[in-house]
């Protein structure tokens, strides 16, 4: 099968196959690279991956917080992961079809604003897509997902209290922030 391994970092292992590959793609499509964006495309890292051996999907993950202060913040983020990721998606799906291996590859965004916005509708439809069919659960990862972003900042959390004071969010703890960071 001609389908590249997913290695750890550095591991270089078929890097030299893995740039011809891709050098065909961009050829075939038309895309003008050199050797730096070549570079630039392998170095794409997505936040997370997630895979369905039974239907052959991989979805790239991607978690974004951004500030929520116009109408239009989250469509302008997910916008800018799409364009980010859209030459890998379109790349799998290449090599896929090419080997005729039956993968699929397609991305899911989670984007929540600093201030604690969510599209909750879309929230909870792309949970579900990813397999989480709870009802339940769903609702219980969204009603955790916003304390925790807006958790990071206590002036942030005192703002959104005296707004929505029957908001239930838990206390913020007074924590490094870089600790914090790595959690998410």
């Amino acid at each position: 099968m001609g389908l590249h391994e997913i290695l750890p970092p550095g591991s270089g292992k078929n890097r030299a196959k893995l740039r011809k590959d891709i050098d065909k793609y961009l050829t075939a499509y038309a895309i003008d690279f050199d050797d730096v964006d070549i570079d630039t495309f392998i170095a794409l890292r997505p936040d997370g991956l997630a895979f369905d051996m039974e239907e052959k999907l991989c979805v790239l993950l991607e978690y974004t917080r951004d500030m929520d202060t116009n109408e239009d913040w989250a469509e302008k983020k997910e916008q800018e992961k799409n364009d980010r990721y859209s030459s890998l998606l379109g790349f799998i799906n290449h090599l896929s079809h090419r080997e005729k291996s039956g993968w699929k590859a397609s991305q899911t965004k989670f984007t929540t604003g600093v201030r604690g916005s969510l599209h909750t509708n879309q929230f909870l439809t792309r949970l579900e897509s990813l397999g989480v069919k709870s009802k339940n659960t769903r609702e219980a990862t969204r009603n955790r997902t916003v304390p925790l972003y807006v958790g990071h900042d206590p002036q942030v959390f005192f703002y959104r209290i005296e707004l929505q004071d029957s908001l239930d969010i838990p206390k913020p703890t007074y924590r490094n922030r870089q600790q914090e960071h790595r959690k998410i």
